[in-house]
């Protein structure tokens, strides 16, 4: 069926009844997981049309597009509005992510954790920030190596070190994981990739529990159910929720 027709608001809809469904399966509250809408080439007026719609929380993967874009929608709705970076940042972008931003999902490395936390300090202010970890082993992915991270005592190592190090610095708080599954035809197969996330976040909050690992970001358009069955709390959804990507 062509859904490229199919209002946002319609979108919407089925995406959370989707959500609660997949909660049901797994034996969860539907509220345990929360719905961020991949909003990067969307423009404001579409993401006004989802917040009228009751979305909250809306992900960007570009800095400079974001900014602009995150002042306009505060221009259209009266509504609170929570924004997430979830694509890769550059340690050079480092400063512009600390203000706007109420989650950082793509911490990649100590060298970026280390300039948040000096322009965190210039303003006095914190960041809420999840790992990024490559654990299906792709070598497209950005992401700590966490691929067969039991059986890798090296690439262990390496992790469990940078983590101790990133909980250290001032600002930055570490609330959980998040990973890029594999793009494949059955969402099944990216199952084992999820469960590896959620084995290596407990694994985590056991060796470092001064810390909080509330959160598992897993799980986008193709294979959200699956995700959600194998622990996700947050979920990353583009095209369910605003159709096709905006190409300029």
């Amino acid at each position: 069926m062509d859904t490229t027709s199919v209002p946002i608001a319609e979108r919407i809809a089925e995406v959370r009844a989707e959500i609660e469904r997949a909660c049901f399966r797994a034996g969860r509250a539907p509220d345990s997981v929360t719905l961020v809408a991949v909003s990067k080439t969307h423009p404001p007026e579409d993401i006004a049309t989802a917040v009228r719609a009751g979305v909250r929380q809306f992900g960007e993967n570009r800095v400079e597009e974001a900014l602009p874009k995150m002042a306009a929608v505060a221009g259209l709705v009266n509504e609170p509005v929570t924004w997430h970076m979830i694509g890769h940042v550059q340690s050079r972008k480092a400063r512009h992510v600390t203000a706007g931003f109420a989650l950082l999902h793509s911490l990649d490395s100590v060298r970026l954790a280390e300039r948040l936390s000096r322009a965190l300090a210039e303003r006095a202010g914190a960041l809420d920030v999840l790992l990024e970890v490559n654990v299906s082993g792709e070598e497209t992915k950005h992401g700590w190596d966490a691929y067969s991270w039991q059986a890798r005592a090296a690439a262990r190592r390496v992790l469990w070190d940078d983590v101790a190090r990133i909980l250290t610095l001032p600002g930055v708080a570490v609330r959980g994981l998040m990973t890029m599954a594999p793009i494949v035809d059955d969402p099944e197969e990216a199952r084992p990739v999820f469960a590896a996330l959620r084995a290596l976040r407990d694994a985590l909050a056991n060796d470092f529990p001064a810390a909080a690992w509330d959160h598992l970001s897993m799980g986008m358009t193709d294979d959200y159910p699956v995700a959600i069955e194998e622990g996700a709390t947050l979920v990353r959804i583009g095209r369910a929720v605003f159709g096709p990507r905006v190409t300029t």
